[in-house]
């Protein structure tokens, strides 16, 4: 009998993101190989693998990403923060498509000034 710990299965959030203004806030384009905001209250270390299915606008496909934890927004953060955990997809062909397709979606909004969910 092995008495090594078993490793936990990654959670499984679904993230749909329905108008480009809510995707420029939660994409974040400072990881190299891209990355997403989630809104959460669910407990999570940075580190820790999250898989994710992700729904761009006015796109019915979803995109499997099997990403880790970056960094965490607790509870009442300053400035009003959300709540939730930044993911960083992983660095892999498909990730690098998706980080494409978002950026081709956002288009001139990824040099906005506006303020977004990340950092």
């Amino acid at each position: 009998m092995s008495t090594a710990p078993s490793t936990p299965r990654p959670s499984v959030i679904q993230l749909a993101i329905k108008e480009k203004a809510a995707l420029y806030a939660a994409y974040i384009p400072l990881f190299s190989d891209g990355g997403v905001f989630i809104p959460t209250t669910r407990d999570y270390r940075l580190g820790d693998d999250v898989y994710v299915l992700l729904s761009l606008p006015d796109d019915p496909q979803r995109y499997p990403v099997a990403g880790k934890v970056a960094w965490v927004t607790p509870p009442r953060a300053a400035a009003n923060r959300t709540q939730g955990v930044g993911v960083r997809f992983p660095a892999d062909d498909k990730s690098k498509l998706l980080k494409v397709k978002i950026e081709e979606i956002l288009g001139a909004h990824l040099a906005s000034e506006r303020p977004t969910q990340t950092i």
